[in-house]
This record gives structure tokens, C-alpha cells and sequence, in this order.
């Protein structure tokens, strides 16, 4: 039996809709940021399967997909950076209070 691409983006397309349904429902921004990622790599499993699939012998998916996590890396450090600020002098960090706060 030979394993197909359905059996990999199946459970990419159900990360990547979970990730979405978090972060329209959450009102945590760390919740929000977590569902993010869900959704990030979930599109990162795509890529590898497509490069599997399209073109067996490149390699191209892999390291866009390297990339692609190593940006995901350094954006939530710079998020998490940015959440902590925040939760400093807002003292949470409920999205639907952040409307009130001016700087």
C-alpha cells in the first residue's frame, strides 16, 4: 500500500483550520500567537508534501520549509517580546482591553 499525498494533507488541512478557529476565537493573545503557529506549520507540512510529490529529487520544499520555520522562530520571539511589554503596563493581555490603552 502506498502511502498518497491525501494522508499528509488531510491532517494539514485540520491544523491549519484549527489554528484558524483559534485565533478568530481566542481574545489571549498568547492563544492567538500559538494558533498562528498551528496555521504556520501546517502550511509547512504542505510545502514539504508538495516538493515530495511534484518534484521527488529537488529539494527545494524542504529548505523553504527550513526557512519558513526558522522566520516562524523569530517572529514569535519578536511576538512574545511585544505580548510581554504589554502584559508590563497594561497588566493583561485580553485583546479586547488593548483598545483602551493609549501610549
Amino acid at each position: 500500500m502506498e502511502i498518497t499525498a491525501i494522508y499528509y494533507l488531510i491532517p494539514s488541512l485540520i491544523m491549519f483550520c484549527a489554528g484558524v478557529y483559534g485565533f478568530i476565537t481566542r481574545k489571549n493573545m498568547i492563544a492567538m500567537l500559538i494558533s498562528l503557529e498551528l496555521m504556520l506549520n501546517a502550511v509547512d507540512i504542505n510545502f514539504v508534501v508538495f516538493n515530495r510529490y511534484l518534484f521527488p529529487g529537488a529539494l527545494e520544499g524542504m529548505f523553504f520549509t527550513l526557512f519558513a520555520i526558522a522566520i516562524a522562530a523569530a517572529e514569535t520571539a519578536v511576538a512574545i517580546a511585544i505580548i510581554v511589554n504589554i502584559f508590563r503596563s497594561a497588566k493583561n493581555v485580553d485583546v479586547h482591553s488593548l483598545d483602551k490603552m493609549k501610549f
